[in-house]
């Protein structure tokens, strides 16, 4: 997928000016939040699953090459093929390679991010071919001709009515349908003949068993087991960090992903393919191909970002990210949105090109908190402002400015005496409202909330009042 036009800020803007979409992102956060929560309430030893997926992560990610031998053996031993990709535009030939010998015309796709990261749909659209997104999001966001927003839900920023009017342009002949069961049947009905006509499906995968060469994809529309099971012709599609030892360790992530993904403690349809139709199957691909990309994936192996290589794609940061929450995923500019694409996406696609990303984010740590493998989302985007600061990429302004700032935070005294200077006119401003509606020098703040004065004390009198050491 190519880079959206348009800076950070300039996207952010107009997602906040948008009516439609912070009606959609007001329908969405409490959804997945609040289903999270009880479901991780409901599990007692969550934690201690969090901390063996993390573990069997950096295990796997300390010898990748080996499980990854393991595992193209083991497929190939079952009449399956693999195929190492470095980077988007070998991935891209691969699968074309594989649709000409198959002499495809229609191409079915289950959801597959790995597919939206290497711009697969562009190319063999361009090729002749019909390609065709089966995951509802995804067939939405196909029909608008749009990129996808979130990780798990493409088209969340799709309001219902904005769904029946995209659906009632697309699908001639049929009556408007304005409920959310009617539209999921309008698009049932929509997709049932591609499944059939399929030559090549193509699918992500979620996770890579090494001990038997399994795919195994998650869903909850069964889109997935279509695409897969009746094409003639079976590509997986996926990142070379995605493969696990044994299914016993799948097992582990399992009980993690659906219940940070979507609050579920299963998704509908779990589903592990492995090799080609064999004789006396009554279904399933003549052919099965497997496509590992690496795209960057073996540098951050190797550099200070290794940890994100742990992510299972479940999308609970940018579900407890407040800037998500406030401007979609649109405004990130690529595949990968929130926490996740603030460190993914300068890393594929350049420090300087996404200074913006990591620069946008709060330092909160919710994203950090909620992450089921542990990923220190928060301290890597710390990181990742460090290496922009490093290269030099910070403005000019910025330098100066953080400068002064880091001199004065040098000299405790003058800190001090500046802090409660600023405290004490910052009140006299704000008056008895107690907050201020625009201040010189935060006009960008202020002009779509007030700025609270600070109350009382400051920490540092508060702190010395109680007795704490200085």
């Amino acid at each position: 997928m190519k880079a959206l036009p348009g800076s950070f800020d300039s996207r952010a803007e107009a997602a906040l000016a948008d009516p439609s979409l912070q009606k959609a992102l007001q329908n969405f956060k409490p959804l997945f939040v609040a289903k999270r929560a009880a479901a991780v309430a409901e599990l007692s030893d969550f934690e201690r699953l969090r901390d063996a997926a993390a573990a069997i992560k950096d295990a796997v990610l300390s010898e990748l090459d080996v499980w990854l031998e393991r595992y193209a053996d083991k497929v190939e031993s079952l009449g399956g093929k693999v195929h190492f990709a470095k980077d988007a535009a070998d991935a891209r030939e691969i699968i074309r390679e594989i649709c000409r010998k198959a002499d495809a015309r229609t191409i079915c796709k289950g959801k597959s991010m790995v597919s939206e990261e290497i711009g697969l749909n562009e190319v063999l659209e361009e090729d002749g071919y019909r390609v065709v997104e089966t995951d509802l999001g995804e067939y939405i966001i196909q029909l608008a001709k749009e990129p996808p927003s979130h990780i798990i839900a493409p088209a969340i920023h799709k309001t219902r009515e904005q769904v029946a009017d995209l659906f009632a342009q697309n699908h001639p002949g049929r009556p408007r349908e304005d409920s959310v069961a009617g539209l999921v049947n309008e698009a049932r009905h929509a997709l049932r003949e591609r499944f059939f006509e399929s030559d090549v499906g193509i699918t992500g995968g979620n996770f890579l068993i090494a001990e038997s060469g399994t795919s195994v994809i998650v869903t909850n529309e069964g889109n997935g087991d279509l695409t897969q099971t009746l094409s003639r012709v079976h590509v997986v599609t996926s990142g070379i960090e995605r493969v696990i030892p044994t299914l016993d360790d799948l097992s582990v992530f399992l009980r993690l992903l659906a219940r940070s993904a979507t609050g579920q403690d299963t998704e509908c349809y779990t589903t592990l393919s492995t090799g080609p139709r064999r004789a006396g199957d009554p279904d399933g691909p003549e052919e099965y191909h497997v496509v590992l990309v690496d795209n960057g994936r073996s540098k951050m192996l190797a550099g200070r970002f290794r940890d994100m290589l742990r992510c299972i794609r479940c999308g609970a940061c940018m579900n407890h990210c407040p800037v998500y929450g406030a401007v979609g995923g649109h405004a990130y500019g690529w595949v990968y949105p929130g926490p996740m694409g603030s460190i993914l996406t300068p890393l594929f696609n350049g420090l300087a090109e996404n200074y913006d990303l990591p620069n946008a984010c709060t330092l909160n740590g919710r994203c950090q908190a909620v992450c089921p493998v542990r990923i220190p989302l928060t301290d890597l985007i710390r990181t990742m402002r460090n290496e922009q600061v490093k290269a030099g990429l910070m403005p000019a302004s910025q330098r100066r400015m953080m400068g002064a700032w880091g001199w004065v935070a040098r000299q405790p005294g003058l800190y001090r005496a500046l802090e409660r200077l600023g405290s004490r006119m910052l009140r006299l401003r704000a008056g008895r409202r107690g907050a201020m509606s625009s201040l010189p020098g935060a006009e960008a703040w202020t002009r779509v909330r007030d700025l609270p004065a600070p109350q009382g004390a400051t920490f540092i009198d508060q702190w010395k009042a109680r007795g704490g050491d200085q």
